[in-house]
C-alpha cells in the first residue's frame, strides 16, 4: 500500500488508536452501551457545526457528564414536514438502528423535542473522503482498491439486511481516526425485498433504472461503486454536466473516457459495474457480492483481513485532541431553537 498521507501541518500531534481492528469494535461497542440511556440536549456542549444540510446540520457535541464526543445531527421538524422528508427521516433513524458494523456510522441513540430530531451518532474526526480527494486530486490504484474493499464489504452487508443505500459518494464516506472509511448520511437509504421507484440520490451517481423510472433494487448501489471508483482515481465523475439533465443523457449514453493512467484491470471492473443493463451488472448477477470481490482487480486481498480493519490506512488523520474538528470544513454558526411551545408534528415521530 501507499505510505501514510499528513493531512495537516507537521507540527500537529497525532492522537492515534494503536489496536488492532478487534479492539477498535469492542470500544465502539462499549460507547454504544454507554449511551442507551435517555438524553435531551441539556446533557451536551455543542462546539462546533461539522456540516449542513436542507433540513438541519450536524454538530460537534461534547457529553456534560463523560467529556465524550458525537456528532449529533439535528433536524427540524417544520422543514422535514414541509419539504416531505417525514418517511425518510423515520427510516434513516430505524436503519440505523438495524445496523452494526465496522465501516457504517454507529447511531447511539434519538431523541427529540417540540422542535427538532436529534441522532447522535459517533463522531469520525478524520472529516470527509470528499475533502482529501479534493486536496491529492486524484488517489493512487492501491489508495483507492483500499477505500472500495471496505466499501464492498459495508454494501454487502447492508444488501443482506436488504438496505439499499442508494446515495454512494465521497461526501458521504468519512474515514476514522486510523483512517478506515466510515460511511455516514443514511436519509436515502430504504429497506427493500425487491424495487422500489423513489428518485433520489445525486445526479452524477444516478443508475439509469433510477433515470428511467423503471424500478430499482440492489444493483444502483454497484452502479454508484463504479462511479466512485472512477471519481477516486481520476479526480472527476466519469459522466458530468452544468445541467442534471446533461449528466442524465451522458448516463443513458453510457459512453466512459477512461484516462490513459488507468489501471487495465480497474477499468475493466468500473466497465462490469457501470453497465447499464441491470440484469448483466456485476454485483447483481447470481454470484452478488462475492462476483465483485473476485475480480482481477482485487486479487491479492484478504477480505478477513479488510473486515478486521488490519490493512494500514493510506491517509492518517492528524488531530491534536478527541475534539478537533480540523479534518472538517468551517460553517456559520447557528443557535438551535430550544423554546417550549406546543409540537403539532409529534404523531409524525412517534417512534423516533
Amino acid at each position: 500500500m501507499t505510505a501514510p498521507i499528513s493531512t495537516l501541518d507537521h507540527d500537529a500531534t497525532p492522537i492515534l488508536n494503536k489496536s488492532d481492528g478487534k479492539m477498535e469494535a469492542k470500544a465502539e461497542r462499549e460507547v454504544k452501551e454507554e449511551t442507551k440511556a435517555s438524553f435531551t440536549l441539556a446533557d451536551f456542549e455543542l462546539e462546533k457545526t461539522l456540516g449542513t444540510g436542507t433540513f438541519g446540520r450536524v454538530y460537534l457535541a461534547r457529553h456534560k457528564g463523560t467529556d465524550n464526543y458525537y456528532a449529533m445531527k439535528v433536524l427540524k421538524k417544520e422543514v422535514v414536514v414541509r419539504l416531505k422528508q417525514v418517511e425518510h427521516i423515520n427510516s434513516e433513524k430505524q436503519i440505523l438502528t438495524l445496523i452494526d458494523f465496522p465501516f457504517v456510522v454507529n447511531l447511539f441513540c434519538a431523541f427529540q423535542d417540540d422542535h427538532n430530531l436529534y441522532m447522535l451518532l459517533e463522531y469520525v474526526i478524520g472529516g470527509e473522503v470528499f475533502s482529501h480527494l479534493r486536496r491529492a486530486g486524484r488517489f493512487t490504484n492501491d489508495m483507492t482498491r483500499f477505500y472500495a474493499a471496505e466499501i464492498v464489504l459495508a454494501i454487502e452487508y447492508l444488501h443482506s439486511k436488504d438496505i439499499i443505500y442508494r446515495d454512494l459518494k465521497p461526501e458521504n464516506l468519512l474515514l476514522n481516526e486510523r483512517g478506515h472509511i466510515k460511511i455516514t448520511d443514511f436519509g436515502f437509504a430504504k429497506i427493500v425485498e425487491d424495487r422500489t421507484w423513489t428518485l433520489c440520490g445525486t445526479p452524477e451517481y444516478l443508475a439509469p433504472e433510477i433515470i428511467q423510472s423503471k424500478g430499482h433494487g440492489k444493483a444502483v448501489d454497484w452502479w454508484a461503486l463504479g462511479i466512485l471508483i472512477f471519481e477516486m482515481l481520476a479526480g472527476y465523475p466519469p459522466f458530468f454536466d452544468d445541467n442534471p439533465f446533461g449528466i442524465y443523457e451522458k448516463i443513458l449514453d453510457g459512453r466512459i473516457m477512461f484516462p490513459s493512467h488507468f489501471d487495465p484491470a480497474a477499468r475493466d471492473l468500473i466497465k462490469k459495474l457501470l453497465t447499464n443493463d441491470r440484469t448483466k451488472r456485476l454485483g447483481n448477477l447470481k454470484g452478488a457480492s462475492e462476483d465483485v470481490k473476485n475480480h482481477k482487480w482485487f486479487r491479492g486481498i484478504d477480505w478477513q483481513t479488510v473486515h478486521d480493519r488490519k490493512i494500514p490506512a493510506p491517509i492518517v488523520p492528524l488531530f491534536r485532541h478527541p475534539g478537533d474538528t480540523s479534518n472538517f470544513d468551517r460553517y456559520p454558526e447557528e443557535p438551535i431553537d430550544t423554546s417550549s411551545s406546543e409540537d403539532p408534528y409529534a404523531h409524525l415521530f412517534q417512534n423516533f
